[in-house]
């Protein structure tokens, strides 16, 4: 049209398109601002809750939506505005979530993300053997015929033949209508998936689950060191974790003799070498260790009290640390 070849009339035009859009923006987040929302709530004991499920892939607004209609937050809005505002809200967990009724979007955020309002969490700590994870799974509600079948046909990396030390130590909440396949199919995965997972299928190492079950805060990599030092000049490793792992016990700090006496080949006290398999589902500062340990000459190490354990190549010294250690765990020290 030949009225808009006029510039004063193109000028006015751009300026109306302008203010226009700028209205409409104001008004969108007016709206968003003004969401209703409930006021923080004082939380106790009986305060009323609802167990909501969450869909694996919902969106910020979708589970707004889910929140709203279980009487959580007074408006879907509110938690998507509460959501869009924290990164962590990627964070939140498919499945089910134990949350209290009548409470701020903040503080319906804040719930979804507190794994103890997760119901029958599944819980893979460092170190933890298959057959602990196997009985969370059952705790959970699967039942072990499926799990068993699930651990044959699940998908390892190449190379691996035992799901053993490749169950990413997290905390899992699975949707309902989850399979164990699928379960175990997500802990597996998570491992390939961490970077340091990478790294380590890449060595394909056993020696990552010792490290986890032999060291300790501040020294996994020096426990990373002995154990490549035997390996070197030939020395049996000697680990306790392993003969613990035949045995399955827990927290036990004294091995007898006839313990070391035990035929099996994860026993590193008869048998040179690593063990045939994993002993265990190791954490990052123990796979972090296997892939830089520290610099030393070490060949032995022992725990004379809590928070106090001693690398050394002498064998003498080790013999005089080893009597202090049996010293302090007869007189309690260790409790």
């Amino acid at each position: 049209m030949k009225i808009f070849n006029n510039p004063l009339i193109r000028v006015v035009a751009a300026f109306l398109f302008v203010g226009v859009l700028s209205l409409s923006i104001h008004t969108v987040r007016s709206s968003v601002s003004s969401a209703p929302d409930f006021p923080t709530a004082s939380i106790d004991t009986k305060s009323p809750v609802v167990v909501i499920e969450i869909p694996a892939g919902a969106t910020g607004s979708e589970v707004g939506q889910i929140l709203f209609e279980n009487k959580v937050t007074k408006s879907a809005v509110a938690y998507f505005r509460a959501a869009v505002a924290d990164p962590r809200s990627a964070q939140v967990a498919p499945g089910a979530h134990e949350l209290t009724i009548g409470i701020s979007a903040q503080q319906a955020l804040a719930q979804l993300l507190d794994p103890a309002r997760i119901p029958n969490l599944i819980k893979v700590f460092e170190g933890g053997w298959k057959s602990e994870i196997i009985e969370s799974l059952i705790k959970y509600g699967f039942i072990r015929k499926d799990i068993d079948t699930a651990f044959k046909k699940v998908v390892l990396p190449q190379g691996f033949s035992n799901a053993e030390g490749l169950l990413f130590p997290a905390q899992y909440s699975f949707p309902a209508g989850t399979s164990a396949l699928e379960a175990v199919q997500a802990m597996v995965d998570r491992f390939s998936d961490e970077e340091m997972g990478q790294e380590l299928l890449a060595a394909k190492g056993k020696l990552t689950p010792l490290i986890q079950a032999e060291g300790g805060k501040g020294d996994f990599d020096k426990v990373s060191r002995v154990i490549r030092n035997r390996l070197e000049v030939s020395m049996p490793l000697q680990l306790d974790a392993t003969v613990h792992y035949v045995k399955k016990l827990r927290g036990e700090i004294f091995l007898s003799t006839n313990s070391t006496l035990i035929k099996s080949p994860y026993n590193t006290y008869r048998n040179y070498g690593l063990p045939p398999t994993p002993i265990g589902n190791p954490g990052a500062e123990a796979i972090a260790a296997a892939l830089k340990p520290a610099v030393g000459d070490w060949l032995f190490f022992v725990t004379v009290a809590p928070g106090d354990t001693r690398f050394t190549r002498s064998h003498d010294e080790f013999l005089t640390w080893k009597a202090l250690f049996v010293k302090n765990r007869k007189e309690g020290v260790f409790k």
